[in-house]
């Protein structure tokens, strides 16, 4: 992912001080244009005027939620990538985050290097989450192969194949090469499989497919 325009939602000047510093060691400026909104109709105004590669997002703003955003996000801005920058690490409001399209989640009492590290992972294709969220994640999902009926969703080889490579933290272009397709290819495959999962991001879609047992 390109970080050449970036929104941060917040409503704390304390976090937009410093989420915009750790963005500059990631993006260094003129390569990253930063702006700040300190709530929903703020972003929403500002995601209407110009285009964003990533937005920033915490959970709890002063006119609604996070979520709220990233849901409206989803139908009016869907190629800004959204990031949840919390201090809540409640398992409803990371699973609500994640399903709605959020494609990571952090949170705000990391240190500034390990923010930094998860920033920097976006750039290579990565849904950054904190470690102790997939910890979490991970605890909930069945761990014994239990025989079952084929699942509801049929996901074709080819799918399954990119799946597993999501699943693995590989990127778009990564997998196009590893695979010997173009990125193009990849994008338009990735799209189908949200549709099927009924998800809007990458996270989610792995999340929602190990559930299903359609990825060990």
């Amino acid at each position: 992912m390109e970080l050449s325009s970036i929104l941060i939602v917040d409503d704390m000047e304390a976090s937009l001080a410093r989420l915009e510093r750790l963005l500059r060691e990631v993006a260094p400026a003129p390569q990253a244009q930063v702006h700040a909104a300190a709530d929903l109709a703020g972003a929403r105004g500002l995601l209407q005027a110009r285009p964003f590669d990533l937005a920033l997002v915490d959970m709890q703003l002063p006119d609604g939620t996070g979520i709220d955003l990233i849901h409206w996000m989803r139908a009016h801005a869907p190629a800004v990538q959204a990031v949840v920058v919390s201090a809540f690490a409640e398992e409803e409001a990371i699973f609500s985050a994640l399903r709605a399209g959020a494609v990571g989640y952090l949170l705000k009492d990391r240190d500034d290097v390990e923010l930094v590290v998860a920033l920097r992972s976006l750039q290579r294709g990565g849904a950054p989450i904190d470690p102790m969220i997939a910890r979490r994640i991970l605890a909930l999902l069945p761990r014994d192969a239990v025989p079952t009926p084929a699942p509801p969703v049929q996901l074709s080889a080819r799918e399954l194949d990119i799946l597993n490579l999501v699943a693995q933290g590989y990127g778009n272009r990564e997998i196009a090469d590893l695979l010997g397709l173009s990125r193009l290819t990849i994008e338009s495959h990735t799209r189908n499989i949200y549709r099927k999962l009924a998800v809007g991001s990458r996270t989610a879609a792995v999340f929602e497919a190990r559930s299903l047992g359609l990825l060990p």
